[in-house]
């Protein structure tokens, strides 16, 4: 770099040169500072791997960096990403749509600090009064409830999940998995001597039945050796219910089914002793504080005027103002954390940042409208122009236009996805996007476009009186054989509604927003089901064993087991990871390599983008499956890309695309435009529309303006959210709801059409 390429105002911008993590071609670009920033692009351009993988990685790895390398061991590992150089970054706060921990013990009101700051409201006012803000915590022993050790509730084992009372032990009594007749398992209950294996369990005496199901754990003989005989409830509890996220699929669809869960009736779900319990404030207990929603909770809190609690009255208020106009006045401090979606999670981590004293701070933010409805979306974008009007520097991925709009600059990336993306298309004001001959700038001022003719419904689904969380005695018929959109702003009911009382019929697929399981092992391929086809293909041109075409099976390279790396402990540095020097991260021994379809071998089929491998498996199961992923927007993905890999929006595409083998006759879609830029969800319309023309139905829960405008009927639930929602305020085709609504949705919806 020479000195003419220095600017005069090189500090107020951050400078990357040739960036090249993960499909970056050799980016250069520059950001500035303390302005609001939006990278778009189509999905898989390029956009997190360079606001993420590069700027805000850097940034975190060299903040580690300044710990000891004791205090290192305790944070994250960050490796130096792949770039020349980078210049002039300030510490990163990354807020991203990572659910957060899925713990019963984090709530809303934990995760945002605003149940501590409730706490000390109570331990200064409470009637009568318990003691220091501690013994208000359900997570500390002074606070918790010893029956349910704060958890507010208890679990049991369902016995009818166990046993078949109508059997033997011989003819399988025992449903649990892998304590069939003949197991290991089995031969504990059915060579006991107290039990006859040939006796229906409905004539066990009570005796019998105890040893067989609750006898706790006692010395015994079987099989002339000495071994510990327990009950079967008892042993199932020990054997299943620890680590059940890593087991396999069958494991935990038991455990699920096993489960019963009640709130704890010592405590009433509150979590907490009898004496913080029962404590009041103005009237009110904390439990009963915590189960309000927001938009409750807060005129409670303002009305406190006791001058001792003025400082943390005025920083709760604060905080749960903030949770208002983020969209979140519909929650309550007693929602459990990791039951939020990915847009919620990312909400309520704003919360912490908003009253932050920090300054020239770089705020990272994934998408921070995903799962608002419009009428949201303004405010969030308001308060991201507050966080850069205190000398920040905000860094924001998205694909809405509305946010788009309000950026100082934009960092268009593509021109496509995958190897056809990586590159700077454009760099500037959003004045000049629209002008600009990029993917985004043609679509930006497009308006939704109406159906020219709307389908005629072939039936309906009846929903009648309807109550789940705030639904107020709904009853509504969905239509069918047609594409039917839900909206209503966040927190409305549109879930409840539809996840409550639809998604569990026969012949219904619901594909939600829950995040799929995976391994680094798990990748689209083995996702889908598409790796079994190809390994059988292979075998056969071959002649050999399908499970040498595996690399979690016979054809896994010895030396890393099939990963294709092999990961180094350092103990008090971090860790690292290097190419398996045996396969070269290939990942299979080299005699299945030697092995070859359509002139490929497994690796490189592996390392084939879905639109590319459509070109070699055209035919058959594996075209049927690549042409799915590519009606879901996911035509940049390689087959062997390791599932962690992907983001949020990916991987829900791809659980859609795995979903829409099945035969039901109803599909029902959480927010499937999530994540997808514009130029994608006309791939994702064009896909609904294909499945309801193959005369099926779809329902779609969502926001996003463009499906909602493709739709053939609409039923809009609000008019707002939590207790002010809950309630059907419009059923009719878009073109009625352009005439004759006055819900957001339809307020909204009339000025993106240009009605």
């Amino acid at each position: 770099m020479t000195a003419n390429d220095r600017q005069p105002d090189h500090h107020d911008t951050i400078r990357v040169r040739g960036a090249r993590a993960h499909n970056l071609k050799n980016v250069s670009v520059d950001l500035p500072k303390r302005k609001l920033t939006v990278a778009t692009g189509v999905s898989g351009s390029g956009k997190s791997s360079l606001i993420f993988a590069t700027i805000a990685a850097e940034s975190r790895r060299l903040i580690n960096e300044t710990y000891s390398a004791f205090a290192q061991t305790y944070l994250p590992a960050y490796r130096r990403p792949e770039v020349d150089s980078l210049e002039n970054l300030t510490a990163a706060i990354v807020i991203d749509q990572e659910p957060l921990a899925a713990n019963a013990r984090s709530t809303v009101g934990t995760a945002t600090d605003v149940y501590s700051l409730l706490r000390l409201v109570f331990s200064r006012l409470s009637t009568p009064h318990v003691g220091s803000s501690s013994h208000f915590s359900f997570n500390l022993p002074e606070g918790m409830c010893p029956a349910c050790e704060g958890l507010g509730r208890l679990a049991s084992i369902d016995e009818t999940q166990l046993v078949d009372r109508s059997r033997t032990l011989n003819e399988g009594a025992i449903t649990v998995p892998n304590f069939g007749p003949g197991t290991w398992y089995w031969r504990y209950y059915a060579e006991s001597e107290r039990l006859d294996p040939d006796k229906r369990l409905a004539d066990y005496t009570p005796e019998e039945w105890a040893w067989l199901m609750y006898q706790e754990p006692t010395k015994t003989r079987l099989g002339g050796m000495n071994t510990t005989y327990e009950g079967l409830v008892p042993k199932v509890r020990r054997v299943f219910f620890k680590d059940t996220e890593s087991r396999q699929r069958h494991i935990r669809a038991f455990v699920e089914r096993a489960s019963t869960v009640s709130p704890c009736p010592d405590c009433g779900g509150t979590r907490l002793a009898e004496a913080p319990r029962t404590a009041t404030v103005n009237g009110s207990t904390i439990g009963e504080c915590a189960r309000w929603e927001i938009t409750e909770l807060l005129p409670w809190v303002e009305s406190l005027a006791d001058p001792a609690i003025a400082p943390a009255r005025a920083s709760l208020a604060g905080m749960l103002t903030a949770m208002v106009d983020l969209g979140l006045g519909y929650l309550s401090l007693d929602r459990e954390s990791g039951t939020l979606s990915g847009g919620e999670a990312q909400r309520v981590k704003m919360v912490r940042h908003l009253g932050s004293p920090l300054t020239d701070v770089t705020y990272v933010f994934d998408e921070p409208t995903a799962g608002l409805h419009p009428h949201d979306v303004a405010r969030m974008s308001d308060l991201m122009l507050q966080l850069r009007d205190k000398g920040n520097t905000i860094l924001v991925i998205e694909h809405n236009p509305q946010v788009i709009a309000i950026a100082d600059h934009v960092v268009d990336l593509g021109p496509g996805a995958g190897d056809a993306g990586g590159r700077i298309v454009y760099s500037g004001p959003p004045s000049g996007l629209s002008a600009s001959e990029s993917v985004t700038g043609r679509l930006l001022d497009r308006p939704p476009r109406l159906r020219d003719t709307v389908r005629t419904p072939t039936g309906h689904l009846a929903i009648r009186h309807a109550t789940t969380n705030n639904l107020k005695d709904v009853s509504v018929d969905i239509p069918t054989g047609v594409l039917v959109a839900v909206t209503g702003v966040a927190g409305s009911g549109k879930s409840s509604l539809i996840h409550g009382s639809l998604s569990a019929r026969e012949g219904v697929v619901l594909v939600d927003q829950s995040p799929i399981r995976g391994s680094r092992r798990s990748n689209p391929a083995t996702f889908t089901g598409l790796l079994d086809t190809i390994r059988a293909a292979f075998a056969k041109a071959n002649g050999v064993k399908a499970s040498l075409f595996s690399s979690n099976s016979d054809g896994a390279c010895p030396a890393c087991g099939g990963h294709g790396v092999i990961y180094t402990d350092l103990a008090v540095m971090a860790g690292v990871t290097t190419t398996c020097e045996e396969c070269g991260g290939r990942r299979f021994k080299p005699e299945v390599l030697t092995h070859r379809l359509h002139g490929l071998t497994i690796d490189e089929v592996l390392n084939l983008e879905v639109s590319d491998a459509l070109a070699v498996f055209h035919t058959g199961k594996a075209a049927a499956t690549l042409r799915r992923l590519l009606d879901v927007g996911l035509p940049y993905l390689r087959l062997g890309q390791p599932l962690t890999s992907l983001s949020g929006g990916e991987r829900q595409r791809l659980k859609l695309a795995a979903s829409l083998t099945s035969d039901a006759h109803t599909y029902v879609l959480d927010e499937p435009s999530s994540g997808l830029h514009l130029a994608d969800t006309d791939t994702l319309n064009a896909m609904l529309n294909r499945i309801v023309d193959t005369g099926r139905s779809v329902v779609v829960i969502e926001h996003n303006l463009a499906v909602i405008a493709q739709a053939d009927w609409i039923i809009d639930i609000g008019p707002g959210a939590g207790h002010e929602g809950g309630q059907v305020i419009f059923t009719g085709t878009p073109a009625e709801m352009l005439d004759n609504g006055d819900s957001p949705t339809a307020v909204h919806l009339r000025k993106a059409v240009g009605g």
